[in-house]
C-alpha cells in the first residue's frame, strides 16, 4: 500500500485532517471514481467493512445482504467513525479490493454494467462477497497471520475482515430453523367494501395475512359488510420471500369461520424498487415503481410504489377472489433492517 494512502490518516502541515476530508480524498482516487461492482461513474456510497465504493443501484443489493456481509454508508450523508475511515484507507479502494474479491471470476460469469438489471447485480454481488466464489482459495479460510502476511498489512487485515464477516454469517446459518430476513413489512389494513354475506343479513369480517411461516390477523368487526379496520400489522420479510397471501373470514362463535374471499399481493415491485434506491430519505416525493393490473392478479387498478416523507409506500386496492363480492384497501410500507 502506498505511503500517500497511509498519510491520509495522519496530518498535513501539522494539522489533523478531518474524517470527511480523508474519506473524500480516497474517493477521488482514479480507481474509486467508478463503482467497484458495475463500473457506474461517480459512486456516492461505500461498504465500510469491505472497503469499496459503490453506486446507488449496487448499494441496494449490498443492503439486502445484511450488515454482517456489507455495512453500507453514504459518503456524504452518514457519519463515519475513525475506524471505518481507517479501514477504507487501509484497503486502498476499489482496485485493491477487486484484486482480492475478483481474483478468479470463472469463464462465462460476466460482471454487471451500469445498466444491468437488479437480478444480474444480485447474482454477481452475492457470488462476489457473500459466497466468496471469486476469492483466492487461500483467503477463504484464514488462520493466524504468517510472516508473509505480517509484511503485507492489506492482505493481513483484509483477510481477517473477510473471515470475520463470513464466520458470523456461517454460524447463524447453523442455528436450527434460522431464517435470514431482509426487512420488515408494515401493512395497514384500511377497509373492506361490499363484502359477502355469510350470516343472516351481514358478516363479522376479519383479515388474515400470511408471509412464509408468519400469520397475523386484524380484529373482528361485528355485523358490517363495509368494515373500517385502519389496523397496522407487521411481518418480517425473508430473503426468499413469496407473495403476501390475504384471506377474509367471517367469525362464527359455534362453527368454523367462513371464507369471504382471498387474494395475493406481489411484493417484488416494492422491495426491488426500495433496494435499488437504498436510503430513500435522501429523495423527495416520487414514484419509484409500479405493480400493474392484469387478468391474473386481484388489482382493481395499477398500484404505484412511492417515496412519501422519506418512506417507501404502496397503496393497494384488491378485488377479492373466489367470492361473489368484496373489495379491500391496504397500504404497504417497506422498513429496511437498519431502522
Amino acid at each position: 500500500m502506498s505511503n500517500r494512502q497511509f498519510n491520509l490518516g495522519k496530518t498535513v502541515s501539522g494539522k489533523t485532517v478531518s474524517g470527511k476530508r480523508r474519506l473524500k480524498d480516497v474517493l477521488l482516487q482514479r480507481d474509486n471514481r467508478f463503482c467497484a461492482d458495475c463500473g457506474a461513474p461517480d459512486p456516492k456510497w461505500a461498504s465500510a467493512n469491505i472497503g469499496v465504493f459503490i453506486c446507488l443501484k449496487c448499494c441496494g443489493v449490498h443492503r439486502s445482504l445484511g450488515t454482517h456481509v456489507s455495512k453500507v454508508l453514504s459518503v456524504t450523508l452518514d457519519e463515519w467513525s475513525n475506524d471505518e475511515i481507517d479501514a477504507m484507507i487501509e484497503v486502498g479502494g476499489n482496485y485493491s479490493a477487486n484484486k482480492i474479491y475478483e481474483a478468479y471470476i470463472p469463464e462465462g460469469f460476466s460482471k454487471p454494467g451500469p445498466d444491468s438489471s437488479h437480478d444480474d447485480r444480485l447474482k454477481f454481488i452475492r457470488s462476489k462477497y457473500e459466497l466468496q466464489e471469486f476469492l483466492k482459495p487461500s483467503l477463504r479460510i484464514v488462520s493466524l497471520p504468517s510472516e508473509r502476511t505480517k509484511k503485507d498489512p492489506l492482505q493481513s487485515s483484509f483477510s481477517r475482515k473477510i473471515a470475520d464477516s463470513f464466520r458470523s454469517s456461517n454460524s447463524s446459518q447453523k442455528l436450527q430453523g434460522m431464517v435470514e430476513f431482509i426487512g420488515m413489512l408494515k401493512v395497514m389494513v384500511l377497509k373492506g367494501t361490499n363484502l359477502a354475506v355469510r350470516d343472516m343479513l351481514s358478516s363479522d369480517p376479519y383479515v388474515i395475512l400470511t408471509l412464509g411461516n408468519q400469520t397475523v390477523q386484524t380484529n373482528v368487526i361485528k355485523s358490517n359488510l363495509n368494515p373500517v379496520w385502519n389496523q397496522e400489522l407487521m411481518l418480517s420479510v425473508p430473503q426468499d420471500y413469496g407473495p403476501l397471501k390475504l384471506q377474509v373470514y367471517d367469525h362464527d362463535t359455534f362453527s368454523a369461520d367462513d371464507i369471504m374471499g382471498e387474494a395475493e399481493i406481489d411484493l417484488q415491485p416494492m422491495i426491488t424498487s426500495a433496494m435499488v434506491f437504498g436510503d430513500v430519505e435522501m429523495f423527495g416525493e416520487m414514484q419509484i415503481g409500479k405493480w400493474l393490473k392484469s387478468h391474473d392478479n386481484a388489482l382493481i387498478k395499477d398500484s404505484a410504489v412511492n417515496i412519501v416523507d422519506g418512506k417507501v409506500k404502496q397503496a393497494i386496492s384488491l378485488k377479492l377472489q373466489n367470492v361473489e363480492s368484496g373489495d379491500l384497501d391496504l397500504e404497504l410500507e417497506w422498513i429496511p433492517l437498519e431502522q
